[in-house]
Order: C-alpha cells, then structure tokens, then sequence
C-alpha cells in the first residue's frame, strides 16, 4: 500500500534515512525540520501519516500536534529522544496515535507505519466497531456516539484511549491478554519494546478516577489487563 508520508525532525540525516527506508516500501516521503517549515508542509498537502519529532528548533512537537489535530486527522507518529514517560502521556493526550523512543529499530518503525496506515481510510481500529450503549453502575459506555460519562458528565477521551477502554468494556471481568489488546487498537503484536499500552492505560486510569469513576481498568500481573465492572453506589 503506497502512501504520501511526511517527516518533521530536525535531524536532517534521521530524516534523510527514513525517507530511503520508507521510500524501499513504495511510499512517497516529504521531509521538514521544524514546527514551521512542517505546519505549512502539513497544509499545503496533508498527508496519509505524519511521523513528528518532539524536539525541534523552533518549537514543541506537542504544540504542533495540537495545532494539527484541529484540522486533521490522519494518524501521528511522534519520535521523542526524552526518557521522561510524561512526554509520551502527553504525545497521546494531544492527539498522537503512536510513539516511538530514540534509537529504534527501523523494522519496528515499518511495522507501526503500516500498521497505521491500515487505520487510515476510517481513522478506527482494525476490529469491527461493536454498537450499542452499555451502563456499569454511574458509568456510561456509548459505543455509537464514541461517548464515555460517569454520572452526567462526559469524559474528555482521545481516540486511542476510546477504543482501548471500549475494547475491554465489551469483555467485561475477562483478561485480556497485552498481545490482543495491541492488535486490536494499534493493528500489530506487542513483540518490540514498546510500553505505548502501558502510557495509555495510566492515562485512562486517571481520566476515569478522576471523574469518579474508579478503578475499573485492572493489572493482570504477566498476562495484560481486564475491565472489572464497577457497580453503583
């Protein structure tokens, strides 16, 4: 599947590397090198997946990633050299879909990129989307409206975090293992030395605890993780 890829670091040689790499897979790959140069590279012909940096001279990927999900949504890949987990919480929480820690392993790479490219054409998981409204004590899961309220008030999710809570809603009180859960919201096995799961899970968890909703994501120590239903008060 050959798709318009853009790149936006800094690092002219990274850049330069992973656009020979893409480019091996059929793709075609436009480079910038900061938050200016890849703002209007973005709008003057959107592409089918944006691989962002998180350090650049001008600015905080962050920053842009917000500014771009405004208007787009086509899946973010976004590097980050930092080894402060905060900053990947943060990635995902401003619209990312994806990470990735410098060094990586450019296998690894290839396979998240197609991985997100397989989302592309409806921006959802790969799984078939379930329907219908499902109530555990004051919380609310609509899986039509992608909606998710404790009492009367609506969660503030994103669209990775939605799916990873609705995916474990439908399988209540089950374990599920980390493998499925990857292949279900990201669309590839868990076999690289990734904790994306693990970032989106603490953020879930302290969306949820803070609305009052609990706990109700739990650990599965060794295996992955389950959805112990709360019940009402």
């Amino acid at each position: 599947m050959s798709a318009r890829i853009h790149i936006v670091d800094d690092d002219q040689f990274l850049t330069k590397s992973l656009s020979r790499l893409l480019e091996g897979q059929g793709h075609k790959v436009d480079g910038a090198h900061s938050v200016e140069d890849g703002w209007r590279l973005v709008n003057q012909e959107p592409p089918d997946l944006l691989i962002l940096d998180l350090s650049l001279p001008d600015g905080d990927g962050l920053a842009l990633c917000r500014r771009i999900r405004v208007q787009h949504r086509f899946p973010i890949l976004m590097l980050t050299s930092r080894g402060d987990s905060i900053d990947k919480v943060i990635g995902l929480e401003v619209g990312a879909d994806d990470y990735l820690t410098k060094p990586f392993d450019a296998h690894e790479l290839v396979a998240r990129v197609k991985a997100l490219l397989r989302r592309q054409n409806e921006y959802a998981p790969v799984v078939s989307r379930p329907t219908g409204s499902h109530r555990f004590g004051d919380m609310c899961v609509d899986l039509d409206s992608r909606v998710v309220s404790v009492g009367e008030t609506p969660l503030e999710l994103t669209h990775t975090e939605f799916d990873l809570l609705a995916f474990l809603v439908m399988r209540p009180g089950m374990a599920v293992d980390r493998n499925e859960i990857f292949r279900a919201v990201w669309g590839y096995d868990s076999e690289f030395s990734s904790n994306s799961l693990d970032v989106l899970i603490y953020r879930l968890r302290s969306k949820l605890k803070e609305s009052g909703g609990g706990e109700p994501v739990l650990t599965v120590r060794g295996f992955g993780f389950k959805f112990q239903p709360p019940t009402a008060p």
